[in-house]
């Protein structure tokens, strides 16, 4: 679900927006005017959050993009084999194998607790709590 839309002259270092269908960080947006009759351009660079490939897009300002809702939620590790996790949710107690982000491969462990992210319906182990 879709929270709302910016232009890209919005994006700021730090905002997610969705770029090819992917939910991305904002690492720099460069703006530029272009002559008398001209509009600008923007030239975004960001990050995958899923995977942290680099994006780099250039359009114009009033390009619109969609801010996705991310909603963080916490769980319990129950098992993890290969490069998914089966964990249990902490307030729905709901089982779910999730994939997670090679940053936290090594602090994964049965019995401690993570943050997940479902961000447009797809979830994944974020950090390790």
């Amino acid at each position: 679900m879709v929270l709302k839309l910016i232009d890209a002259t919005q994006a700021k270092p730090g905002t997610t927006m969705m770029i090819d269908g992917e939910a991305c960080a904002v690492t720099s947006n460069d703006t530029s005017k272009t002559g008398k009759h001209g509009a600008s351009k923007c030239r975004i660079e960001a990050r995958d959050i899923f995977t942290g490939k680099k994006k780099i897009v250039a359009v114009p300002g009033s390009t619109r993009f969609d801010v996705p809702m991310i909603d963080k939620r916490r769980a319990q590790i129950l098992s993890v084999s290969g490069d998914k996790a089966s964990v249990m949710d902490l307030e729905s107690y709901e089982t779910l194998d999730l994939p997670f982000i090679p940053e936290v491969k090594d602090q994964l462990a049965p019995e401690k607790n993570v943050e997940y992210w479902d961000v447009e319906g797809k979830k994944v182990i974020m950090r390790v709590q």
